[in-house]
């Protein structure tokens, strides 16, 4: 059994209603060209020096373009000892392809 769970942009959308960790493990340029709203910038490179900043307790989602960093980001922190960890499907890509809003990071 794998130690996180691939779930659809309408899941993730369904997800947002509740408490939410959404991570975004892009790299800063293809930041730049939009993000789910409410979700938090931490690079895959980073997650190493940066997990302790997310919360065991409240369910996270990672994602990046097409769903293979965000994968990894999910296999690293379950090794963390976390539980609650999502990876967005297909990624960045599958959000827009389902028509989903991004917004602009400032």
């Amino acid at each position: 059994m794998s130690a996180y769970k691939e779930i659809s942009p309408a899941e993730l959308q369904a997800l947002q209603a509740g408490p939410l960790q959404l991570v975004d493990v892009r790299n800063d340029d293809e930041v730049a060209r939009g993000v789910i709203s409410d979700s938090v910038h931490i690079q895959l490179n980073s997650l190493p020096m940066r997990w302790n900043e997310l919360k065991d307790e409240i369910p996270i989602v990672f994602y990046c373009h097409s769903g293979v960093r965000s994968a990894h980001a999910c296999a690293y922190m379950a090794e963390q000892g976390f539980d609650q960890l999502y990876n967005l499907q297909g990624g960045i890509l599958a959000w827009g392809k389902a028509g989903l809003p991004l917004i602009s990071k400032n």
